[in-house]
């Protein structure tokens, strides 16, 4: 690996890239978030058609906790979510005791996760791993936390997306002009900067224990499936 390539992927005494989502950037965040509703209920639909009776779930960096609330409609899972802020744990405890659902939010770090090794059935980290500062150790804990033949599902924006592509997703979102506005700029000039190209995706995980890798990939991101060996 190159050395410039390399200096992305070193370890810093931060959990995350950028500001910290927390109190009313974080209230704002779910609250542009909730007008996706559709699209959280279509992944946990999605997703409980993969899981086990009873399976155990994480999700890492949940925010608000919208997937989450959705998955444990569906089925009577151990759902677990992980979010270094402390506003987005509030917020997800909040959303699933109106829910009346019972899931497990609390406050950590990806890149060293407060769970004991092969734990979890399923994982999903949705829009927020370019934003880790330690992405290969994140890695390297999600393949720790995971039973053998769990598998982890990481959808987020790739590093090469355009500017067409962006405005055209952003425009679909239907958030109105001036959060549409807001979000094209927070995309082009803060997360785009974060983001990941499938080589370096491959690079990273090749550091890790996971053998199976699957990356499916449109216009704006990357879906990443990838199962723990038994």
């Amino acid at each position: 690996m190159a050395e410039a390539g390399y200096a992305r992927f070193m370890p810093t005494a931060k959990a995350y890239k950028g500001m910290g989502m927390e109190g009313a950037v974080a209230k704002w965040y779910s609250g542009l978030t909730k007008k996706s509703m559709e699209d959280f209920k279509a992944l946990a639909r999605r997703t409980a058609e993969k899981l086990p009776a009873r399976g155990r779930v994480l999700e890492v960096a949940p925010g608000p906790g919208y997937f989450a609330v959705e998955l444990a409609k569906l089925g009577e899972y151990e759902i677990t979510g992980l979010d270094i802020s402390a506003t987005f744990v509030e917020i997800a405890k909040a959303n699933a005791a109106e829910a009346r659902v019972r899931i497990d939010f609390q406050r950590g770090n990806a890149s060293e996760m407060p769970f004991e090794d092969d734990t979890f059935d399923y994982l999903l980290c949705r829009a927020a791993f370019k934003n880790f500062s330690e992405p290969v150790r994140a890695l390297k804990e999600m393949h720790r936390v995971l039973k053998p033949g769990g598998r982890a599902l990481i959808i987020d924006l790739r590093g090469d997306a355009s500017n067409e592509a962006i405005g055209k997703a952003v425009d679909e979102m239907k958030v109105g002009v001036v959060n549409g506005f807001i979000t094209k700029m927070t995309f082009r000039f803060m997360l785009l900067k974060r983001a990941y190209t499938k080589a370096e995706f491959e690079e990273m995980i090749a550091e890790t224990g996971f053998r199976e890798v699957e990356i499916g990939e449109d216009l704006m991101g990357f879906e990443i499936v990838l199962t723990k060996g038994g």
